[in-house]
């Protein structure tokens, strides 16, 4: 493995750059290796020897049912019996298949490629389709027409296939097609570019690398982190297969004699420095002829906004990570740089390979997201309307981003989730949403995106193949107010077992290491908890009656409009969720609502969450094992106004407590504060006209006690008090000098009386 044989001189190049450096392994290296490769293997990421013998034996069925399909096509369209014999359709893989790399139940990426006669849209979509819905063997047949690269999905035999289709300009398809050829792209259209050039991409990767094998086991270690840590999925605007394997290759192009322990820690190192929106290429970009678009920012500006650019190498070479948006490029990058830390630790033997792959606990690093549920009549037509939405998933976080100017920042999570509980057919998706770091929000600041889910919405409708049952709701739900099916377990964990990866935004601070350390400052929220354990919320009905939906049904068509509020620096997680009256609402001109939440029914349908929080901040630090004991949430609510559903972004308790203090000490007017369940009244001093000297003698002996002893106030509050203390000895002080002078004129007077008698 480290043998100098093996070793690459210094002056070969790979890539665009020479190498960063050419040292070979040590022997703590080729252990390392050892060592990553058996917790891989202990991992389950290879497949057995059956399974890779029913694969074969899967392709081999595939390219059997083309062929004759293509046949048949043939002799329908009235072509010779000679060009019906010829007739001819071959089965290429690519992706992780294709380079070496997949494992047990993963998918085969596969292409065909047929004659200039036999369309996609007709033939491919329509044709061959109904052919595979009749045949037996197919199950879970998806069709995906209108994606960026048009794909049907389906399992044949029980394997996973994503089949592409591309016609080229030839009648007869010859068995040995060499697809790295630049002639299969004469006289065809964009699409088919895009599918035949995941074939002709994986063949490049593999001609480009130093060492195919180190590639494979580093290639095969960083997807199974990504998996883990949240990061894989292109469609939501991370990277998928491709992505992880050009961003790979690069770096057994810098270390071309470094083994895979070596390259997965300098992988985190360099794309952890890496300075995007500069370009990852594997070659020099090249042109041709043919005139196909390739990325070039200096001709074509909207290459200019791609901020993390990955280049396939084959012609025409593409940015195959155009999918990447401001917020998930900042949740990669926090997560390479987590692993960095990790792969410093292993280099100093301080830990071991599992530490890298600890799962991501997406449902604790964020107190607001947005969830996506998903319903449709059967299995069939949700598994059609799952892939629609989720293809454009990502299109909401570009137009949150758009809407709010880059303030509120969306992580998308690749991952689906299912309510076993409901009567139909669903499926649930999720998106943690914090205010930018570092911005500057004005208290009360509003970030209202209810026109942005309305024209997310509007998008998703416009599906070509949607039919009655296919519903879509976008719902805020709180930390509180997560499923629990989302759960493993069933339930939540508990925060004292919280690792570091939970506060990425915090990953260099010691604070994270053992968990989530709360500040001695911060008070904790005494707001009953009483969430029920269905999520989200739906309020179904019509105008002032409402009914919320706690049986876990279907529900009826309703919108979800969500508006933002900024109070401070991050989102705040609010657990009292009670229904309110608009009238309740007027009469809180100037209060500072702590801990309330709103929920009833619009005309519309319409459903808005509201959350403020001006003095408080609420930390989840109990484990969660909340029952739907919440009657009064069951049953119809009449009477109730139409109330939108709201995000209010609040201040931290030690934030909102000074405000607090040096509001009630400059101002009192009357006003309300919560706390538990009391409500204390501070009265007005400022507006009591001249207080006389026995009065302000009165109140500055009797006045503390009083609050102190009937009110109970808090700690906190005492400044209250101090304050309105104050304010009676300026008082006193001024009564007693406007006295002075008047008393010393009666005193002279009575002294002239005296001399005078």
């Amino acid at each position: 493995m480290g043998s100098d044989d093996s070793m690459i001189s210094p002056e070969r190049q790979f890539g665009v750059t020479k190498p960063l450096s050419v040292a070979g392994p040590m022997d703590v290296d080729l252990q390392r290796t050892l060592d990553l490769e058996k917790f891989l293997e202990d991992s389950g990421l290879y497949e057995s020897a059956e399974e890779a013998e029913k694969r074969i034996e899967v392709l081999a069925r595939l390219k059997h049912i083309v062929k004759e399909w293509v046949r048949e096509l043939t002799r329908l369209r009235g072509y010779t019996d000679q060009m019906v014999d010829d007739a001819n359709a071959v089965i290429l893989t690519f992706g992780s298949y294709r380079l070496g790399v997949h494992g047990p139940g993963s998918d085969i990426d596969t292409l065909c490629v047929g004659p200039s006669y036999v369309n996609r849209e007709e033939d491919f979509f329509y044709g061959f389709h109904n052919i595979l819905s009749e045949m037996e063997g197919v199950t879970e047949l998806q069709p995906v027409p209108d994606a960026h690269v048009p794909v049907m999905r389906f399992k044949l035999d029980g394997i996973s296939i994503d089949l592409l289709y591309a016609s080229i300009s030839v009648l007869v398809v010859p068995d040995d097609l060499d697809i790295s050829d630049v002639s299969v792209l004469n006289n065809i259209d964009e699409p088919t570019v895009r599918s035949l050039n995941g074939c002709r991409v994986a063949d490049q990767i593999l001609k480009l690398v130093p060492n195919v094998e180190y590639f494979r086991t580093t290639l095969r270690c960083l997807k199974f982190w990504a998996k883990i840590r949240g990061v894989y999925s292109n469609v939501t605007g991370f990277l998928g297969g491709v992505n992880w394997a050009l961003l790979v290759a690069r770096v057994c192009q810098f270390y071309p004699n470094a083994v895979p322990s070596m390259l997965v820690s300098r992988f985190f190192r360099v794309y952890t420095l890496w300075r995007w929106p500069n370009p990852v290429m594997l070659c020099e970009i090249e042109d041709n002829e043919l005139g196909f678009s390739i990325w070039d920012p200096r001709k074509n500006p909207w290459d200019r906004a791609h901020l993390m650019p990955i280049i396939t190498p084959a012609y025409p070479c593409m940015n195959s990570s155009y999918n990447v948006s401001t917020s998930t490029l900042r949740v990669m990058m926090e997560q390479f740089q987590f692993a960095k830390i990790i792969c410093d630790e292993i280099e100093l033997s301080r830990t071991q390979w599992g530490a890298l792959f600890e799962p991501y606990h997406f449902f604790e690093s964020y107190k607001n997201y947005l969830q996506v549920d998903l319903v449709a009549s059967d299995t069939d037509d949700l598994r059609a309307w799952r892939g629609w939405v989720e293809s454009r998933l990502r299109q909401l976080t570009l137009m949150i981003e758009r809407d709010t100017l880059g303030k509120l920042q969306c992580h998308p999570y690749p991952h689906e989730y299912t309510d076993s509980s409901k009567q139909c057919s669903h499926s649930a998706f999720f998106m943690g949403l914090q205010r930018k770091e570092g911005e500057v929000i004005q208290e009360g600041q509003q970030f209202d995106i209810r026109g942005t889910v309305d024209e997310f919405k509007h998008q998703i409708n416009s599906y070509s193949y949607w039919i009655p049952g296919m519903e879509i709701y976008v719902s805020h739900v709180r930390r509180k107010q997560i499923p629990y099916y989302v759960f493993p377990e069933g339930h939540k964990r508990r925060w004292s077992s919280a690792s570091a990866e939970q506060c990425p935004k915090r990953i260099m601070s010691p604070d994270c290491v053992e968990g989530k350390q709360e500040s001695p400052l911060k008070r904790q929220c005494i707001s009953p908890q009483n969430w029920s354990p269905i999520t989200p919320e739906i309020v179904n009905g019509v105008g002032e009656q409402a009914h919320i939906d706690v049986n876990g049904t279907c529900p009826a068509s309703v919108n979800y409009i969500e508006r933002l509020e900024f109070h401070g620096s991050e989102l705040e997680d609010i657990q009292d969720n009670s229904v309110i009256t608009v009238d309740a609402l007027k009469s809180e001109t100037t209060a500072s609502r702590a801990h309330n939440g709103d929920a009833v029914c619009s005309p519309n349908s319409s459903i808005l969450t509201r959350l403020s929080s001006a003095g408080s901040s609420v930390e989840d630090n109990a484990p969660e094992s909340l029952n739907s004991s919440d009657g009064g949430r069951e049953g119809n609510i009449a009477g109730k106004a139409e109330i939108g559903l709201g995000v209010l972004l609040g201040d931290s308790c030690e934030e909102g407590s000074n405000l607090l203090c040096d509001n009630l000490s400059t101002n009192f007017h009357s006003r309300t504060e919560a706390v538990g369940q009391e409500q204390l009244e501070v009265f007005n001093l400022s507006h009591v006209p001249y207080l006389s000297y026995h009065s302000s003698v009165l109140l500055f002996l009797f006045l503390p006690g009083l609050i102190v002893e009937k009110m109970k106030l808090e700690t906190k509050v005492v400044c209250v008090v101090m304050s309105a203390l104050v304010r009676i000895l300026v008082c006193v002080f001024t009564h007693l000098m406007l006295f002075f002078p008047f008393f010393l004129l009666y005193c002279s007077q009575l002294l002239l009386m005296a001399i005078i008698q």
